[in-house]
């Protein structure tokens, strides 16, 4: 079997909460990512007109987003090693490989070459090194593709300009965290 395209809905919620971590329903979507290599998750942000008035941001802030957010799905913390948890700790690795960077911009590229032409690189880059490294990549990406225009930012900022001015944005490529 083959195909382009996979949908898969949200799982898990507060019924799962008090159960171990491996056995949790998340692990089994991380599992099926994994496997498919699932790795491009596209999370559409757009306001229609008819629901201006059912947010608690202004309409005339909303008004005419529409935002393609690009979300990479199979490297970074959800599978960095090692990872674990005992009574006094817990950690995560997260780590990403430049096979793993390059899928998703070139995705995120084509995106914006069919929209607006513009690509915003969100990420932690002024104080994790795999962000660094990540900023990079989609940076050496970027130069198959001249013709988008491509900045960056800071994930906090992202957050704050995605409700100060969303309409700012067209195409956000960024890790799975």
């Amino acid at each position: 079997l083959s195909s382009d395209v996979v949908f898969l809905g949200a799982v898990g919620g507060p019924k799962w909460e008090s159960i171990s971590h491996d056995k949790k329903p998340e692990q089994a979507l991380l599992s099926l990512r994994k496997e498919l290599g699932l790795f491009s998750n596209l999370r559409p942000a757009k306001v229609f007109n008819s629901l201006l008035d059912s947010s608690t941001l202004k309409p005339n802030i909303i008004k005419d987003t529409d935002i393609m957010i690009v979300r990479e799905l199979t490297g970074g913390i959800y599978f960095g090693r090692p990872r674990g948890m005992n009574k006094s700790r817990a950690w995560n690795t997260l780590e990403y490989s430049r096979q793993e960077i390059e899928r998703i911009a070139h995705v995120a590229f084509k995106l914006a070459g069919k929209r607006s032409g513009n690509l915003v690189s969100v990420h932690k880059s002024n104080v994790l090194e795999s962000s660094q490294f990540w900023q990079n990549v989609v940076h050496d990406v970027h130069l198959d593709y001249p013709e988008i225009q491509l900045s960056d930012m800071y994930v906090d900022n992202a957050a704050m300009q995605i409700v100060q001015d969303p309409r700012q944005f067209d195409v956000i490529v960024t890790q799975n965290l």
